[in-house]
């Protein structure tokens, strides 16, 4: 499978390359050219599996140039039971509702469940496309991602990181977590502002040809942990399927029910690879775009507008204070084409 940009500006490139670069040279994100189909048999297959069993099996459906075997090794080494309990994402009963719970990473934060296995799927990527220079991570954080990919990416040979979050715009835990990471190759950077600041501050660095140029001639390729990778992405689509397999096997549904998703979200990778997952097979009736005060992904749902230029509320869901939701860019593409997603992005 190859993969292509959202803006069409860019050649087709392997997962192993996109995982390596993050964001594509046009300023677009890598979009797979096809979704892989899901039967109500392989979901079958997948209910007599394991959690690191399904995640390899998923992840191969888009990661076609590594391994299973590659595939195993990461997922086994990321949710082991000493980071992630007997279950990675057990699925609670309260009645009515299930709930997906998805902190019993070592860091407590939802963003563990890819930011484990993401480092060592980039290494492989590293591998398998010979690169020889140091490659730099930037992540901006709105809290959680920052702490889970300090966490994953410590100490990875041939990788360093560096983090910026909203200097007022983060909870205290989460603060001090980060600021008190250990790593020889980790990096903390406070800024003022939100975080849409640092992530459009991260996206001009990755876009600016000058300062890549500059790094390369430093030995160094940038590459990013946050949700404009699909590498980040790609492993949260698993947690979905494996959810729909707990219900199947706890009784709760028939094989074949749909399901509703509700998703707290803030800058719409996680939703995202619910959807992902509705589009390769999985029977999921809707999506719900759950929002705090920061609610411009509720309107655009609601009104197709999207109007960033409003009020940023600082609430007690600091990773939910979004307004410019990157992911977002691959929805539009899968619905409307490159052409009307570039058009709108840039």
């Amino acid at each position: 499978m190859f993969y292509i940009s959202t803006r069409g500006g860019a050649e087709r490139k392997s997962s192993a390359e996109v995982i390596k670069q993050g964001m594509a040279a046009d300023g677009g994100l890598f979009v797979p050219e096809s979704i892989p189909e899901l039967s109500e048999e392989d979901i079958a297959q997948l209910c007599k599996a394991d959690y690191i069993d399904r995640a390899a099996r998923i992840l191969g459906m888009y990661l076609t140039d590594y391994t299973q075997d590659e595939l195993r090794q990461s997922a086994q080494a990321a949710y082991s039971q000493e980071k992630f309990g007997a279950q990675p994402a057990p699925v609670r009963d309260l009645g009515n509702y299930k709930v997906l719970e998805l902190w019993h990473g070592p860091t407590c934060a939802f963003k563990d469940m890819a930011l484990q296995i993401m480092p060592r799927l980039l290494s492989t990527a590293l591998e398998k496309t010979r690169e020889t220079k140091t490659t730099l991570i930037l992540v901006a954080t709105s809290g959680d991602t920052g702490k889970a990919a300090l966490e994953g990416y410590k100490d990875v040979p041939g990788i360093k990181i560096m983090v910026f979050y909203p200097q007022d715009g983060v909870s205290d835990i989460q603060k001090l977590q980060m600021t008190s990471q250990d790593g020889s190759n980790v990096n903390v950077c406070a800024i003022r502002g939100n975080f849409d600041d640092a992530q459009t501050g991260v996206k001009k660095i990755f876009s600016d040809p000058d300062i890549k140029k500059e790094l390369a001639d430093r030995g160094y390729t940038l590459s990013s942990a946050n949700s404009i990778n699909w590498g980040r992405l790609a492993p949260q689509i698993v947690y979905y399927v494996s959810a729909y397999c707990d219900l199947v096997n706890n009784g709760s549904i028939n094989l074949g029910d749909q399901v509703d998703i509700c998703v707290p979200t803030g800058n719409f990778g996680n939703i995202f690879a619910a959807y992902l997952a509705k589009e390769m097979g999985l029977p999921v009736r809707k999506l719900i775009c759950a929002s705090n005060r920061n609610n411009v992904l509720t309107d655009f749902i609601l009104t197709g507008a999207y109007d960033r230029n409003r009020t940023f509320y600082t609430t007690m869901s600091p990773s939910m204070d979004i307004l410019l939701s990157s992911p977002l860019e691959r929805l539009l593409y899968l619905t409307c084409g490159a052409d009307e997603t570039s058009d709108c992005m840039r």
